[in-house]
């Protein structure tokens, strides 16, 4: 226990000076990539909550990395959902356990584990004209 514990404060130790080294390098991209961080996901957010306010309510769980709110490109307005990043595995499971189906700013949440993003990009197609003729063999 006390070597895992150990083991712990090294990465986040790794993690402070990564970004204090790298000020441009978001607290996100830690969050799959390497098994540092622990990104949450946090659905049914009220639309004037804020990334404060979604930080600080989370904070009480443990060492918040990241808080962010999901916005609409063109109207800059909540989607009413968000991420929330926490340092270790055990700070979002209390998270987890504690905030799912809670209110906050006056609108039940659901909270989990976040899923990779897995959107390559594939979809529908955008029109742009004409298919491209194909030789018929």
């Amino acid at each position: 226990m006390a070597m895992q514990c150990t083991l712990e404060m090294n990465s986040m130790a790794a993690v402070r000076k990564i970004m204090e080294a790298n000020k441009s390098l978001s607290p996100s991209l830690l969050s799959f990539r390497r098994g540092i961080a622990y990104k949450l996901f946090v659905g049914g957010l009220s639309f004037y909550t804020t990334e404060k306010a979604l930080s600080e309510a989370f904070s009480n769980y443990g060492q918040v990395i990241e808080a962010k709110i999901v916005t609409d490109r063109v109207s800059d307005r909540s989607k009413g959902f968000g991420f929330v990043t926490f340092a270790s595995q055990d700070e979002a499971e209390n998270a987890i356990a504690e905030m799912k189906g809670k209110a906050l700013n006056g609108r039940v949440i659901f909270v989990d584990y976040a899923k990779p993003n897995t959107n390559t990009g594939g979809g529908m197609p955008i029109a742009r004209g004409p298919p491209e003729p194909t030789p018929d063999t």
